[in-house]
């Protein structure tokens, strides 16, 4: 695939993806009080894939014009924006499978653990997390950057040529990176079995048919994104060379994501109390 194709598929993930995200975020804000758990996560996520959209330009730029006229810290930049969209976008995900999980599964002891000021402390904590990681991430980039003379972008190849101490940090933070993700599919995994068990035994026939469906669409969803956005690209540290379309694939992860919080807000959460009385009564 050539670069003239990665600036047609990240061109077409900012078109798609930033009138969708921030439709989104306006709808989250203004009809969606920020009052339930689930609410602020998804805020939260929209809030990343924006972030995200907005450095494509870079990537768009180079990819069409060969050139990258903005310096070493605008690469490691954009770099790290796209890393922290992958993890945290793993990490909300996840966030908003274990939040459904406790409303179906323990509807009533969950209470006190699904409040939206703990929600919030939570996903605080992500960024914080992940901001952590991007200061000796970026340190390693930038002395590989300094290093070889490479394009933005096209630096991750050549890191066996570096210091040790170099190398050996960025294998550290790629695998764990890897580890992450695997730990949150897990949990995803976990939450997807244990909420199908618990709709097919404890919702009775009164029950609307679309609510269960619509409440296993989002698990499914989940872990699609997973599988085919999230995963693979964490496993290019066993493939360098496929980085760039591995990336691109990636990315479409934001134009999806919309659909998320509309199947999470129409075919769930407007009907959550009446899931939750109707397990209060089984």
């Amino acid at each position: 695939m050539g670069n003239l194709a990665y600036a047609v598929i990240f061109g077409f993930v900012i078109a798609t993806g930033l009138p969708l995200n921030g439709a989104s975020l306006w709808i989250l804000l203004r009809h969606h009080t920020i009052n339930s758990p689930s609410a602020v996560f998804m805020v939260n996520l929209a809030i990343s894939d924006l972030v995200l959209i907005v450095s494509l330009t870079m990537r768009v730029y180079f990819y069409a014009t060969g050139t990258w006229p903005f310096g070493n810290m605008a690469c490691i930049w954009v770099t790290m924006l796209f890393r922290n969209n992958i993890r945290t976008s793993s990490i909300f995900i996840t966030f908003i499978s274990v939040d459904r999980l406790l409303a179906v599964v323990f509807p009533l002891r969950s209470r006190f653990l699904r409040t939206t000021s703990k929600a919030w402390k939570a996903a605080a904590l992500v960024w914080v997390m992940v901001v952590v990681v991007n200061i000796p991430e970026s340190v390693g980039f930038l002395r590989t950057l300094r290093k070889k003379e490479h394009a933005c972008f096209v630096f991750y190849n050549d890191t066996r040529q570096l210091e040790d101490d170099t190398e050996t940090l960025n294998v550290v933070i790629d695998y764990f990176q890897l580890v992450l993700l695997f730990t949150m599919l897990a949990v995803n995994i976990v939450s997807t079995v244990l909420v199908s068990w618990t709709i097919q035994r404890h919702l009775n026939e009164s029950a609307r048919v679309n609510n269960k469906v619509n409440v296993m669409l989002i698990f499914a969803m989940n872990l699609m994104m997973f599988t085919v956005f999230f995963l693979p690209v964490s496993l290019v540290v066993f493939f360098e060379d496929y980085r760039p379309i591995l990336s691109c694939i990636a990315s479409l992860n934001c134009c999806l994501d919309p659909l998320l919080y509309y199947f999470s807000f129409d075919g769930f959460w407007k009907r959550k109390e009446d899931v939750d009385t109707s397990l209060a009564r089984e």
